[in-house]
């Protein structure tokens, strides 16, 4: 399982126009061939810090999300809110506990 956790800032203007995008695009993103997994967090103390988290099948099928068309016209949409550089790491789950 490939993993991938992106972290944003935003304005906090732009917040809710950031979640409104997040709910219109979520299932779209869920469901593209290889995510297997998708989760929205916010920072407990800092309210327009937030981080996707997702699970891929394969390097290559979040890079192919990454080139969709759709990941492009979310990301343009998205980026122009940032008030800060995000981050993103791509990790390799070792372990799981429950």
């Amino acid at each position: 399982m490939f993993v991938r956790i992106v972290k944003m800032g935003f304005d906090e203007t732009h917040i809710d126009t950031f979640l409104a995008d997040f709910k219109e695009n979520k299932e779209r993103i869920r469901t593209f061939k290889g995510c297997r997994f998708l989760e929205l967090y916010r920072d407990k103390n800092q309210s327009n810090i937030f981080f996707t988290y997702s699970y891929w099948e394969s390097e290559s099928d979040l890079e192919n999300y990454r080139q969709s068309d759709l990941f492009k016209g979310i990301w343009k949409k998205t980026k122009a809110l940032f008030n800060m550089k995000p981050e993103a790491w791509s990790v390799d789950k070792l372990e799981s506990l429950k």
